[in-house]
């Protein structure tokens, strides 16, 4: 039913660009005869030209992995509460992207910062292409500002990591063993209403040959939980197993670096208005556009920028 979904949208942009060039040759005729301006024209020419520029740009999705929805996590690194801030900064962020973008959103886990923000927050996001448009956000984030933490206004710098993980569905088989699983519960923590804190509905769940740790505390049944907790898992373990092919062909460097100075790969500079992503050198002065979720020109930067390299 996916795959029929997927094609059916391509069957539909094809028509899109066959009826927007044939709109353009009929202009182009009309002007000839007098009948239509240059500008109008024009118009359609550059309507026609954006169309096969997002065309050209959706053909570097080209692998299986890139059509997924996906698992996106933000920790908190080196700025302690402005650190957390930064974190619910970056929430935020890809809340507002992915409701732009018409994704689903769930938030599976959630730990608080002890004063302000989040220590760590792990969301799911599902839509078509998610995790082929996001992939690129994985690293490390680094905010540059005056900070409301700081009693004398000094100019502070934070760090938060971000992974992201495709989401395995059924078209995808990850084999786990059951008796490699260790399983531990506890009580749910955060907004809920009565029923949080009151069960341990909350599981962990730890893949022994691996180390990976998951939690999932989203769902007020602990069965629920623990099957999406073993989707989550078998997310992990297929991204992992993305990574060794990709060292193995050495097509790209790793990008979870230490959450400190010199690692990160995008700056948010807020007292000089300017991001810039520091792989591709894609920057903008719309601070407030970006961090309202505006990643779309960095995201498709990035990805033009992989199929250089």
């Amino acid at each position: 039913m996916r795959d029929l979904k997927l094609n059916k949208k391509r069957v539909e942009e094809y028509n899109e660009v066959q009826s927007k060039v044939e709109e353009l040759e009929v202009t182009e005729e009309f002007r000839k005869e007098g009948e239509a301006t240059e500008d109008d024209v024009n118009k359609l020419f550059e309507e026609v030209k954006l169309i096969f520029e997002e065309i050209e740009f959706k053909a570097t999705l080209n692998k299986p992995e890139d059509e997924l929805s996906c698992l996106l996590q933000i920790n908190a690194g080196a700025g302690g509460t402005e650190a957390c801030d930064w974190a619910e900064m970056l929430y935020r962020m890809y809340l507002m992207h992915s409701e732009k973008e018409n994704y689903k959103i769930k938030e599976l886990n959630r730990t608080n910062g002890d004063v302000a923000g989040v220590k760590s927050v792990e969301l799911q996001i599902e839509g078509d292409f998610a995790y082929g448009m996001l992939k690129g956000e994985n690293g490390v984030h680094r905010l540059v500002r005056i900070s409301p933490y700081n009693s004398q206004g000094k100019r502070m710098t934070s760090f938060a990591s971000v992974f992201v993980h495709p989401l395995v569905d059924d078209r995808i088989e990850i084999n786990v063993n059951p008796a490699d699983l260790d399983w531990d519960t506890f009580r749910a923590s955060g907004a809920g209403g009565q029923h949080v804190n009151k069960t341990e509905s909350a599981v962990r769940v730890r893949h022994l040959p691996s180390g990976i740790v998951v939690e999932c505390q989203e769902e007020r049944s602990q069965h629920m939980n623990r099957e999406k907790a073993i989707t989550m898992l078998k997310s992990r373990l297929y991204d992992r197993e993305l990574e060794r092919q990709a060292a193995e062909k050495n097509e790209v460097e790793s990008t979870k670096m230490k959450n400190e100075w010199g690692s990160q790969i995008r700056s948010y500079v807020l007292d000089d208005r300017r991001v810039k992503d520091h792989r591709t050198g894609h920057q903008t002065g719309n601070t407030d556009g970006v961090l309202d979720g505006d990643l779309t020109p960095f995201l498709q930067a990035y990805l033009k920028w992989i199929t250089k390299i």
